[in-house]
């Protein structure tokens, strides 16, 4: 589920005089989504960090740079910004 059609058919549920409990089963389908797109990066950089790190390790520049592109290709797809330790 996108997070802005989330929010858009959220107020559209609403807005049609809706039942508070269909409104609260919307509401609460969006935050499931949300929580599972943010565990599934969060395991995605986990991932893709461990072999950033074995690349490091062999001294495979190769590797490194096809890792690092993935990383920064998902983390501006998905919206997030990378932290460093």
């Amino acid at each position: 589920m996108n997070n802005n059609n989330s929010y858009a058919e959220f107020l559209k549920a609403v807005g049609n005089n809706s039942t508070s409990l269909q409104a609260e089963k919307l509401l609460n389908e969006i935050y499931w989504d949300l929580f599972l797109q943010h565990i599934h990066w969060e395991q995605t950089q986990s991932r893709i960090m461990s072999l950033i790190d074995d690349a490091l390790d062999q001294n495979d520049k190769e590797a490194f740079d096809l890792y690092t592109q993935q990383l920064l290709d998902i983390s501006q797809e998905q919206g997030y910004e990378l932290k460093t330790k």
